[in-house]
């Protein structure tokens, strides 16, 4: 009983394997340009515009059925977004008293981002597949800095450019994927793919209080969307 039940088992994966038609793994790299901007969400915070970035990396797609597959991997991702909060600081070394104004600030952000995807795949017409995804993903920051204008009455009081703002950036940033795309068959195995995908922030970035109001806690997300180009062997 024990071999007709390993026997039929082993007849229905290999049916299934031959039908999908599909290598269980597939693995290569991807890369691409993107569009970021930072939301805050802290009384008189203000998104100031988008700012380009890059993003690139590695992907494993996982074959799990006809049509579905699950796609993992991980992206370096270069992100940046401006935004201008209330700020209060000494306008240069030889001031030594405080000046409240509004602080123009453009972070430039570095992840290393761990995403798990599902992706819902049509069947192949003229050498195209086309894709949906959704899914989750982890980033770790391994860099952040800023570069900062503070202004007063409109006028520029001070510039600091590269700022390490470690301090003030969550160590982890945690997001929800959507997208699609193609896939395009070269024969074989090996196939191109292109997509645009909306990653969206969950939760804050922003850490510690505001300078000029500490009742005020900083609050924003970082959110962006990437127009990526792969290959998979």
């Amino acid at each position: 009983m024990k071999h007709f039940i390993v026997a039929i088992v082993l007849l229905f994966t290999f049916s299934f394997l031959s039908h999908a038609q599909e290598k269980a793994f597939q693995f290569g790299f991807k890369l691409g340009p993107s569009i970021g901007w930072i939301k805050p969400d802290s009384e008189n915070y203000f998104r100031d515009g988008t700012k380009t970035g890059f993003n690139w990396g590695f992907v494993a797609d996982i074959h799990l059925m006809e049509n579905y597959s699950a796609q993992t991997g991980f992206n370096v991702i270069y992100m940046n977004g401006a935004y201008s909060y209330p700020h209060k600081t000494n306008p240069s070394e030889e001031v030594s008293s405080l000046v409240t104004g509004t602080m123009n600030r453009v972070i430039h952000l570095k992840y290393i981002q761990l995403p798990a995807v599902l992706r819902m795949k049509t069947n192949e017409i003229s050498g195209f597949v086309i894709y949906g995804e959704a899914g989750l993903a982890l980033a770790i920051n391994t860099s952040a800095k800023a570069d900062d204008t503070f202004m007063k009455d409109g006028l520029v009081l001070k510039e600091v450019n590269k700022t390490d703002i470690s301090k003030q950036i969550r160590f982890t940033r945690e997001s929800m994927i959507l997208g699609g795309g193609v896939y395009y068959n070269l024969g074989g195995s090996s196939k191109l793919t292109a997509g645009l995908r909306f990653d969206n922030n969950i939760f804050d970035i922003l850490k510690d209080q505001n300078s000029v109001n500490p009742e005020i806690e900083q609050k924003a997300i970082s959110n962006f969307i990437e127009l990526n180009f792969g290959l998979l062997f």
